[in-house]
Protein backbone atom coordinates (compact mmCIF):
# COMPACT_ATOMS: atom_id res chain seq x y z
CA UNK A 1 0.00 0.00 0.00
CA UNK A 2 1.37 3.41 -0.91
CA UNK A 3 1.52 6.08 1.80
CA UNK A 4 0.98 9.79 1.26
CA UNK A 5 4.68 10.64 1.20
CA UNK A 6 5.35 8.03 -1.48
CA UNK A 7 2.49 9.46 -3.50
CA UNK A 8 4.00 12.96 -3.29
CA UNK A 9 7.42 11.66 -4.28
CA UNK A 10 5.96 9.78 -7.23
CA UNK A 11 4.06 12.85 -8.41
CA UNK A 12 7.17 15.00 -8.00
CA UNK A 13 9.31 12.57 -9.99
CA UNK A 14 6.60 12.34 -12.64
CA UNK A 15 6.71 16.11 -12.98
CA UNK A 16 10.48 16.00 -13.45
CA UNK A 17 10.12 13.28 -16.08
CA UNK A 18 7.47 15.28 -17.93
CA UNK A 19 9.69 18.37 -17.80
CA UNK A 20 12.63 16.38 -19.15
CA UNK A 21 10.44 14.95 -21.91
CA UNK A 22 9.40 18.48 -22.85
CA UNK A 23 13.04 19.52 -23.15
CA UNK A 24 13.38 21.07 -19.70
CA UNK A 25 16.41 20.08 -17.65
CA UNK A 26 15.69 19.01 -14.05
CA UNK A 27 17.49 21.01 -11.38
CA UNK A 28 20.68 19.42 -10.13
CA UNK A 29 20.67 18.49 -6.46
CA UNK A 30 23.91 20.42 -5.96
CA UNK A 31 22.24 23.72 -6.81
CA UNK A 32 19.39 25.21 -4.80
CA UNK A 33 16.14 26.11 -6.50
CA UNK A 34 14.66 29.56 -5.88
CA UNK A 35 10.98 28.99 -5.12
CA UNK A 36 8.00 31.27 -5.66
CA UNK A 37 8.02 32.31 -2.00
CA UNK A 38 11.62 33.52 -2.28
CA UNK A 39 13.22 30.63 -0.38
CA UNK A 40 16.05 28.50 -1.69
CA UNK A 41 15.24 24.80 -1.72
CA UNK A 42 17.19 21.62 -2.31
CA UNK A 43 15.60 19.15 -4.73
CA UNK A 44 15.95 16.40 -2.12
CA UNK A 45 14.08 18.20 0.67
CA UNK A 46 11.04 16.43 2.04
CA UNK A 47 7.76 16.71 0.13
CA UNK A 48 5.16 16.83 2.86
CA UNK A 49 1.50 17.31 3.71
CA UNK A 50 2.88 19.34 6.67
CA UNK A 51 1.75 16.84 9.29
CA UNK A 52 4.66 16.58 11.71
CA UNK A 53 3.60 13.32 13.42
CA UNK A 54 3.22 11.58 10.05
CA UNK A 55 6.50 13.01 8.74
CA UNK A 56 8.37 11.86 11.83
CA UNK A 57 6.81 8.38 11.71
CA UNK A 58 7.58 7.96 8.01
CA UNK A 59 11.16 9.22 8.42
CA UNK A 60 11.73 6.79 11.29
CA UNK A 61 10.28 3.90 9.27
CA UNK A 62 12.89 4.71 6.59
CA UNK A 63 15.70 4.75 9.18
CA UNK A 64 16.00 8.55 9.10
CA UNK A 65 15.64 11.45 11.52
CA UNK A 66 13.30 14.42 10.95
CA UNK A 67 14.71 17.94 10.96
CA UNK A 68 12.78 21.14 10.29
CA UNK A 69 14.68 23.96 8.58
CA UNK A 70 13.18 27.40 9.16
CA UNK A 71 13.99 30.04 6.55
CA UNK A 72 13.02 33.54 5.47
CA UNK A 73 12.99 35.24 2.08
CA UNK A 74 16.06 37.43 1.71
CA UNK A 75 17.94 35.81 4.60
CA UNK A 76 21.64 35.93 3.59
CA UNK A 77 22.60 33.13 5.98
CA UNK A 78 19.87 30.87 4.62
CA UNK A 79 21.29 31.42 1.15
CA UNK A 80 24.81 30.73 2.48
CA UNK A 81 23.59 27.45 3.99
CA UNK A 82 22.30 26.38 0.57
CA UNK A 83 25.21 27.63 -1.54
CA UNK A 84 28.06 26.65 0.81
CA UNK A 85 27.01 23.94 3.27
CA UNK A 86 24.58 22.02 1.06
CA UNK A 87 26.98 22.39 -1.88
CA UNK A 88 29.52 20.20 -0.07
CA UNK A 89 29.00 16.59 -1.28
CA UNK A 90 30.19 15.13 2.04
CA UNK A 91 27.61 17.16 3.98
CA UNK A 92 24.79 16.57 1.53
CA UNK A 93 25.56 12.85 1.28
CA UNK A 94 25.54 12.42 5.05
CA UNK A 95 22.32 14.37 5.54
CA UNK A 96 20.41 12.79 2.65
CA UNK A 97 21.24 9.30 3.86
CA UNK A 98 20.21 9.91 7.47
CA UNK A 99 17.73 12.82 7.61
CA UNK A 100 14.56 14.15 6.06
CA UNK A 101 14.60 17.95 5.95
CA UNK A 102 11.24 19.71 6.07
CA UNK A 103 11.57 23.34 5.01
CA UNK A 104 9.24 25.87 6.64
CA UNK A 105 8.92 29.62 6.20
CA UNK A 106 9.16 31.57 9.47
CA UNK A 107 6.59 34.09 8.17
CA UNK A 108 4.67 31.56 6.05
CA UNK A 109 0.96 30.86 6.08
CA UNK A 110 0.75 27.18 5.12
CA UNK A 111 -1.08 25.14 7.76
CA UNK A 112 1.05 22.66 9.72
CA UNK A 113 -0.25 19.91 11.99
CA UNK A 114 1.85 19.87 15.18
CA UNK A 115 2.59 16.81 17.32
CA UNK A 116 -0.16 17.78 19.78
CA UNK A 117 -2.82 17.88 17.04
CA UNK A 118 -2.93 21.68 16.81
CA UNK A 119 -3.09 23.09 13.29
CA UNK A 120 -1.25 26.39 12.88
CA UNK A 121 0.11 28.52 10.06
CA UNK A 122 3.90 28.32 9.76
CA UNK A 123 4.43 31.73 11.36
CA UNK A 124 2.37 30.79 14.45
CA UNK A 125 4.13 27.43 14.69
CA UNK A 126 7.47 29.26 14.67
CA UNK A 127 6.23 31.45 17.52
CA UNK A 128 4.94 28.43 19.43
CA UNK A 129 8.41 26.84 19.29
CA UNK A 130 10.26 30.10 19.93
CA UNK A 131 12.00 30.06 16.54
CA UNK A 132 13.29 33.59 16.03
CA UNK A 133 16.34 33.24 13.80
CA UNK A 134 16.88 31.97 10.28
CA UNK A 135 18.16 29.59 9.36
CA UNK A 136 17.18 27.42 12.32
CA UNK A 137 17.08 23.64 12.41
CA UNK A 138 14.92 21.71 14.84
CA UNK A 139 15.81 18.06 15.38
CA UNK A 140 13.23 15.64 16.73
CA UNK A 141 13.45 12.19 18.34
CA UNK A 142 12.91 9.01 16.35
CA UNK A 143 9.38 8.53 17.69
CA UNK A 144 6.42 10.86 18.18
CA UNK A 145 5.34 8.84 21.21
CA UNK A 146 4.81 11.15 24.18
CA UNK A 147 5.67 14.33 22.25
CA UNK A 148 2.13 15.73 22.49
CA UNK A 149 2.43 15.90 26.29
CA UNK A 150 5.71 17.84 26.22
CA UNK A 151 6.10 21.58 25.89
CA UNK A 152 7.03 22.56 22.32
CA UNK A 153 10.72 23.22 23.04
CA UNK A 154 11.02 19.94 25.01
CA UNK A 155 9.93 17.99 21.92
CA UNK A 156 13.26 18.77 20.24
CA UNK A 157 16.43 16.81 20.90
CA UNK A 158 18.62 19.61 19.50
CA UNK A 159 18.43 22.95 17.74
CA UNK A 160 20.84 24.77 15.46
CA UNK A 161 20.19 28.53 15.28
CA UNK A 162 21.82 30.76 12.70
CA UNK A 163 24.51 29.99 10.18
CA UNK A 164 27.22 27.49 11.06
CA UNK A 165 30.41 26.94 9.07
CA UNK A 166 30.39 23.65 7.13
CA UNK A 167 32.48 21.55 9.54
CA UNK A 168 30.35 22.51 12.55
CA UNK A 169 27.16 22.23 10.51
CA UNK A 170 28.03 18.62 9.62
CA UNK A 171 29.06 17.98 13.23
CA UNK A 172 25.57 19.01 14.41
CA UNK A 173 23.96 16.44 12.13
CA UNK A 174 26.45 13.80 13.36
CA UNK A 175 25.67 14.81 16.95
CA UNK A 176 21.96 14.17 16.39
CA UNK A 177 22.46 11.07 14.23
CA UNK A 178 24.61 9.42 16.91
CA UNK A 179 22.17 10.44 19.69
CA UNK A 180 25.12 12.06 21.49
CA UNK A 181 22.64 14.65 22.82
CA UNK A 182 21.52 12.00 25.32
CA UNK A 183 24.71 12.34 27.36
CA UNK A 184 26.61 15.46 26.29
CA UNK A 185 26.20 18.98 25.02
CA UNK A 186 27.01 19.91 21.44
CA UNK A 187 30.02 21.87 22.69
CA UNK A 188 31.36 18.75 24.45
CA UNK A 189 30.71 16.72 21.30
CA UNK A 190 32.72 19.23 19.23
CA UNK A 191 35.64 19.06 21.68
CA UNK A 192 35.64 15.29 21.26
CA UNK A 193 35.75 15.68 17.47
CA UNK A 194 38.88 17.88 17.52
Amino acid sequence: MINRRQLLQTLSLSGLALGAAAGARPARSEEPILTGDGLYRQSWFLESFLELPDDLETSASEGKRLAVMWELKGCPYCKETHYVNFADPEITGFIRERFDILQLNIIGSRTVLDFDGEELPENKLAQKYGVRFTPSFQFFPTSAEGLAELSPRDREVARLQGYMKPEHFLAMFKYVDSSAYENQSFREFLRGQA
